[in-house]
């Protein structure tokens, strides 16, 4: 009976000791990362942390869900799942120019009707936007962005965030809700970024592009021990919540902090666009003394009621937007050009230089695009080359020291053959690139239609990335899209190569048969016909419900589609029209593959429309372009692209070029706006 008795009170201290070890730990995290006091050594906290370890793997019944140890990885996942957004993670509208910031603040007054308003201004950092989840205080939840509506959970790789609080301090003025959301920015420290390039080099690993995509793969790594070895941090930006729980997003954001997430001190209350403008200014250069890679500002109405006011279109919010600054150039030496070879056969150069810092990473590699560009710049080895990144992601050649060419400059002559299969190059009439024709025999452009196939925008077949279908191809196990499907029948062969196994295979053979039932729009766009890009594999599924019309339509057929036109129909057709691209299609349809929308087809509203054709331009301010051709569809009319003398209507929005209007006056096509468009459908068509 002792013995029982000893026993209980041991268990009772264990679970005392590891809520005080648990509560100690979250607080000395609190004061070193929020408020950068250390309390205590390191070698005391790390004393402290092995002590919770132990009483956790003795007692780990009594481990609480958010322990500091956590932070130290451990979990393995396979697969991350997805999940559908409580609140939609729109993108932000988009500028570079002052005038555009003033325009949108002259739509802001206006959409007010003249009440004061604040702005608040923050830096936009450059990673991957999270949305987590906060329940009873503790931290429950992480996804990913994703495409806006659903995102990868990814919570074993965000509790390993240090910065990240995974249960929230108590604040006497306002309590956390039970439950909300807290969206903001995942990202990569740049001395962090600069050490994991470093460390690559010299293993002789391809270098990671920039501090985002570092942390964007960071997070995709199925071993969360190796993401809390990259040291990803976080920064809170917006609350969501049912119900209002601030009057602003300053008071959120005040709130977020005290209640121990991390909020960048950057952000700033503006009360006219001119103090906007001053904090722009302000953060252009000094923006680069911060630890964290930035390519802009954020700028939003401070009042949340306000925002509800100014509302959404389809896309963005209409009480806020995004400046970006101008991209940063340097100065180095162009060493040598190198062509690649792409899915569509075409042949880009690519710059080899001197490494030179720029805008946070360190540059070696530019694109120089075109021949034309070539000898627009006049560009030659060996000369002093002006180089900036576009978006401050992919650098670029912009120009050339003149003054300071060495003499022994040698010109750069474009290559007549293909540098991978020696085919003779082809231009075709009014393109830039040269290309390859070889589309059957060229090896980087076969490689890259599987690698397109199995992406994630299109099938995005788990267990067979770029690296794996590369490897195939190389030893001949693969060459189309549809060899994918034969592969069940090698499992002997697959299951005895290097870096593969039991496992993997087993995994690559699920992500096949789950393939067959993505949705016959990404199949399209997987299919990798040339223009064909997301938005017209959508449009083009939509339209025609499955692939036998697609591939039997005419070039006017498919040119009166919905964001088609003339030139995406002609490649369409050529590309229906190759008797090797049917029987593709004919092979992924034996192997199961979706080749035609599946559920009903949205009804007509009417046929108040029939007969008439529309083309829509410009911005729109009461529905999104998409909505608006929904309208005209639904209602028994048709949209086109291009303005003829058989168009019925231009429908003409905020900022539509000249040249359709003047097209369209010219033909005596009669131009209306939004609001007339919506009077010739009774109910609006919504």
């Amino acid at each position: 009976m002792l013995d029982l008795f000893a026993t209980h009170d041991a268990q009772r201290d264990a679970q005392d000791n590891i809520r005080t070890l648990t509560e100690r730990l979250h607080y000395l995290n609190h004061q070193y990362y929020q408020n950068d006091v250390s309390e205590v050594t390191d070698q005391e906290f790390d004393q402290l942390l092995r002590e919770l370890q132990a009483l956790e793997k003795q007692y780990p019944e009594y481990a609480l869900p958010n322990s500091p140890t956590q932070r130290v990885g451990g979990t393995i996942t396979k697969q991350f799942p997805t999940q559908e957004h409580r609140f939609p993670m729109l993108s932000l509208a988009n500028t570079y120019s002052e005038t555009d910031l003033r325009e949108f603040d002259e739509r802001v007054q206006k959409g007010l009707e003249g009440a004061e308003y604040q702005y608040v201004c923050e830096l936009k950092f450059d990673g991957v936007a999270m949305s987590l989840r906060y329940e009873h205080g503790q931290l429950t939840q992480g996804v990913t962005r994703g495409d806006g509506t659903r995102g990868d959970v990814v919570t074993s790789n965000v509790r390993t965030i240090k910065t990240l609080p995974l249960h929230l301090r108590e604040d006497a003025e306002r309590a956390a809700p039970a439950d909300f959301e807290v969206r903001g920015e995942i990202f990569m420290p740049l001395n962090v970024f600069n050490d994991l390039n470093a460390e690559r080099e010299q293993n002789g690993e391809a270098l990671l592009a920039n501090p985002r995509n570092a942390a964007s793969g960071t997070l995709k790594l199925q071993d969360s021990a190796q993401v809390a070895a990259r040291r990803l941090r976080f920064y809170a930006y917006s609350f969501l919540s049912t119900g209002r729980h601030f009057p602003t997003h300053s008071a959120a954001l005040q709130a977020l902090k005290r209640w121990g997430l991390p909020v960048s001190d950057t952000w700033r209350l503006c009360g006219t666009i001119d103090e906007v403008l001053a904090f722009i200014h302000e953060w252009d250069k000094k923006r680069f003394e911060l630890p964290v890679a930035t390519d802009g500002i954020v700028i939003k109405i401070d009042d949340l009621r306000q925002q509800e006011l100014l509302g959404y279109t389809a896309k963005s919010p209409r009480w806020a937007i995004a400046y970006k600054y101008p991209a940063e150039a340097g100065r180095t030496r162009l060493n040598e050009i190198i062509y690649q070879v792409g899915r569509t056969g075409a042949v880009t150069p690519v710059a080899l230089l001197d490494p030179v810092p720029l805008a946070g990473t360190v540059v070696k590699r530019a694109s120089v695009h075109n021949a034309n560009q070539i000898a627009a710049l006049d560009l030659r080895l060996g000369d002093l080359v002006f180089v900036e990144k576009g978006g401050e992601i992919i650098p670029k050649i912009t120009g050339v020291d003149l003054s300071a060419r060495p003499a022994d400059a040698v010109p750069i002559v474009y290559p007549t053959a293909c540098p991978a299969c020696g085919t003779p190059l082809v231009r075709p009439e009014g393109e830039a690139h040269f290309r390859c024709p070889n589309e059957r025999g060229c090896a980087p452009q076969l490689k890259s239609k599987l690698e397109h196939y199995v992406s994630r925008k299109a099938l995005n077949i788990d267990g067979l990335g770029a690296e794996t279908v590369g490897r195939f191809f190389d030893l001949g196990l693969v060459r189309d899209a549809a060899d994918l499907y034969d592969l069940p029948r090698r499992r002997d062969e697959l299951v005895n190569l290097e870096r593969l196994g039991e496992k993997s295979v087993q995994r690559m053979f699920a992500g096949l048969d789950a393939s067959k039932e993505v949705p016959f729009d990404r199949v399209l766009f997987g299919l990798g016909i040339r223009y064909v890009g997301e938005t017209v594999a959508e449009k083009l599924a939509a339209h025609y419900r499955s692939i036998d019309p697609i591939l039997n339509a005419s070039v006017e057929e498919l040119a009166a589609v919905p964001e088609v036109g003339g030139v995406i129909a002609e490649s369409v057709t050529a590309w229906a029209q190759d008797a090797a691209n049917r029987e593709l299609v004919e092979r992924l349809k034996a192997a199961g593959v979706q080749m035609q929308l599946t559920g009903e087809a949205p009804q007509p509203l009417s046929d108040r429309l029939n007969g008439l054709t529309f083309v829509l331009s410009g911005v729109f301010e009461q529905h999104s372009r998409e909505e608006l051709e929904q309208v005209i569809v639904r209602n028994g009319g048709k949209v086109t692209g291009s303005i003829s003398k058989k168009l019925s209507y231009l429908v003409a929005g905020d900022k539509m070029g000249p040249a359709k209007r003047e097209k369209a006056t010219a033909l005596n096509v009669p131009i209306i706006g939004e609001t007339d468009l919506l009077a010739m459908v009774t109910d609006g068509g919504l």
